[in-house]
C-alpha cells in the first residue's frame, strides 16, 4: 500500500482526527517534519497521496520561507500525477498559490470557533454532500486567498469568502480546521497565548468552549476525511 506524505510545519499541528480516517482506511503515512528541517520530497513517486498541514508560515513571503517553494513543486507534481491532495489551513493556501490564486493577509485574524456555511457546490461534492449546511468549526488563520481558476467553492464563513474548495476531482483545500482535537487546541493556545492576547483574542475561552463544539465537529471531520481517504484505499 502506497504511503501518504504529510508535510508538518509545526510540532503541535499534527494530523489530529485525519489520522483516525487514515487508520480506518488502512492507509500508512509518513510525516515530513518541515519544522525540523527535513527535506521535502522532490516528487510523488511511490506515494499514494499528499496532505499539507497548517503552520505559522506565510505563502507570500517565500524569501523568508524558501522551503515553501519546494512544497509547491511537490503539490504541482501531485496535481500532474493526479494524486489525492488535502491542504489544511496553510496547506490550502499553498495549494491555492500553486494553482495561481492570490494569497494575502486578511483584514483581521480568524481564530476561534466560527460558523462555516456550505456553498451550493458542496451538495454534489464527494466529500461534502449530505453534511449540515452550517456547522461550527475551529479556525486559526490570518491569511486568505481567492478561489483558484477552475476550482469549485465549497464553503465560506461570515469573515472569509473561501473556506473550502475543490480543484479537479482529487485536490481539496480546507482553510478551517475539522481535524482539531482538544490536545491540539490546548497546545496551540499555550504556545501562542501572548500573541493571541495582543490580537484581542481570548485563548482561554477557545479552550473552554472546545468541549461544546468538538463532538459535532469530530463527526463532520470523520465524514470528510474518511471520504477523502476511501479512494486511496482501493489503489
Amino acid at each position: 500500500m502506497a504511503k501518504i506524505w504529510v508535510l508538518q510545519h509545526h510540532p503541535s499541528e499534527n494530523l489530529g482526527a485525519i489520522a483516525d480516517a487514515l487508520e480506518e482506511a488502512a492507509l500508512a503515512w509518513q510525516y515530513v517534519r518541515v519544522f525540523d528541517g527535513q527535506a521535502i520530497p522532490q516528487e510523488m513517486k511511490g506515494a499514494g497521496g499528499l496532505i499539507v498541514m497548517g503552520g505559522p508560515e506565510t505563502v507570500y513571503q517565500l524569501d523568508r520561507y524558501p522551503y515553501l517553494r519546494d512544497e509547491m513543486r511537490l503539490i504541482e507534481n501531485a496535481l500532474k500525477e493526479n494524486r489525492p491532495i488535502l491542504g489544511v489551513c496553510l496547506g490550502s493556501q499553498l495549494l491555492a498559490a500553486t494553482l495561481g490564486a492570490n494569497v494575502r493577509r486578511g483584514e483581521r485574524k480568524e481564530i476561534g470557533w466560527y460558523t462555516v456555511r456550505l456553498a451550493e457546490g458542496a451538495s454534489e461534492d464527494r466529500l461534502m454532500h449530505g453534511l449540515p449546511t452550517e456547522f461550527v468549526a475551529a479556525h486559526w488563520h490570518g491569511d486568505v486567498f481567492d478561489l483558484p481558476g477552475g476550482a469549485v467553492a465549497l464553503a465560506s464563513s461570515e469573515q472569509t469568502s473561501i473556506q473550502a474548495y475543490r480543484y479537479g476531482e482529487k485536490a481539496y483545500g480546507l482553510l478551517f480546521h475539522a481535524e482539531m482535537t482538544a490536545e491540539i487546541i490546548e497546545a496551540l493556545v499555550n504556545e501562542f497565548h501572548d500573541g493571541l492576547a495582543r490580537a484581542g483574542i481570548d485563548g482561554d475561552a477557545i479552550v473552554a468552549t472546545a468541549p461544546k463544539h468538538l463532538p459535532k465537529l469530530g463527526e463532520i471531520g470523520a465524514t470528510i476525511f474518511g471520504r477523502w481517504a476511501a479512494p486511496i484505499q482501493g489503489t
